[in-house]
């Protein structure tokens, strides 16, 4: 998870490259475009499928994140006074997120997950190059990682659950808290959530170029698919 944070930096680099199109289509019309594509926050896909806490308590194991997952970020932007939205995500289809969760008496007890940050990507390759090398050195520090600290208890699907641990960025670990929801289907599991950063607190300055400003708090955002292992 903490795979996402630095991401923010990055959105300097590609609005530069963008600079041309804002003047010719103007600021507005531009921040429509960027804005359309921007992804959905991460959301259950069947949460229908288990409606109280009873049948999470059925899910007591071992669990292992699956292909389908993914990790990145949003954060937020001003450019020449209009509000744009940029997502980071690794593909869902790779294995760029790994980790393994633990359930006790419908207790999460243990969760650790990472991230290949070199794999989060926008709609911006510069952004993309930027955030890489520049923000994250991913040739230095290549994966982001977050570790629960503190047991939590399942609760119904749809619910939030408030998720204690710690979130790791270029070597900088900070405690953070994790909002998240629970699903339970078909022999799988399901958990999606964010957790809101403070780029300076993992040592990021956010950009100001004048005419773009990045705000100097984003998200980290997530969706993991997972599987019993064994």
């Amino acid at each position: 998870m903490r795979t996402a944070v630095k991401v923010a930096i990055g959105v300097g680099a590609a609005v530069v490259v963008g600079g041309a199109a804002v003047v010719t289509v103007g600021p507005g019309l531009y921040a429509d475009w960027a804005n359309s594509l921007a992804a959905d926050a991460p959301a259950l896909t069947a949460p229908e499928q288990v409606t109280d806490a009873d049948a999470l308590a059925d899910v007591d194991g071992d669990w292992t994140v699956a292909t389908g997952s993914y990790a990145g970020y949003r954060v937020h932007e001003v450019l020449r006074g209009q509000d744009v939205d940029v997502t980071g995500r690794t593909d869902p289809a790779s294995d760029d997120v790994t980790g393994a969760l633990t359930v006790a008496e419908g207790v999460v007890t243990a969760a650790e997950i990472e991230v290949d940050v070199a794999r989060i990507t926008t709609d911006q390759p510069p952004r993309d190059a930027y955030f890489r090398d520049s923000v994250m050195e991913v040739g230095t520090y290549p994966t982001a990682s977050f570790e629960l600290t503190d047991p939590v208890p399942l609760e119904a699907a749809g619910t939030d659950v408030a998720l204690t641990g710690d979130l790791t960025l270029r070597d900088v670990t900070r405690e953070v808290t994790v909002t998240a929801q629970f699903a339970v289907a078909d022999g799988g599991a399901q958990v999606v959530g964010s957790v809101p950063v403070v780029f300076e607190e993992f040592g990021v300055e956010a950009p100001s170029l004048g005419f773009v400003e990045v705000e100097d708090t984003g998200s980290v955002e997530f969706s993991l698919e997972l599987q019993p292992q064994g």
